[in-house]
């Protein structure tokens, strides 16, 4: 999957509201964080709990640059959780966690900004 990390760059093609809602973006916790050092490019694996109807979920992300291993676990994020898996390395990941690029491209997560349950659905 390609990023763009350009925030000059034209806003993706127009789509409906319901291709909006195909997307499924749910809140979660970082449960555990540990190294990747099998990844191609530096990543940390990690286990999101996304709530009872979800469960916990193997999550592979490149954000090494803009945050650290200590200070994930306990970490609310948001995350796509219906695409499908991705073999990456030796792992596979089960969610795609949302994040924004730095002005060095690197990714910062995405936070929902107050207490929500986990599992709770972006609406």
């Amino acid at each position: 999957m390609h990023l763009i990390h350009d925030p000059a760059a034209e806003p993706a093609p127009e789509i409906t509201f319901d291709d909006f809602l195909k997307v499924d973006i749910r809140a979660g916790t970082i449960v555990t964080a540990e190294a990747f050092p099998e990844a191609r490019n530096p990543a940390y694996k990690l286990q999101v709990d996304l709530g009872p109807g979800i469960g916990i979920r193997k999550s592979i992300a490149q954000i090494t640059q803009n945050h650290t291993l200590e200070s994930l676990p306990g970490t609310r994020v948001m995350a796509v959780v219906n695409f499908p898996k991705r073999q990456i390395g030796p792992a596979r990941s089960e969610v795609l966690l949302l994040g924004f690029a730095d002005e060095a491209g690197h990714i910062v997560l995405s936070e929902p900004g107050q207490t929500v349950p986990n599992g709770a659905r972006l609406a």
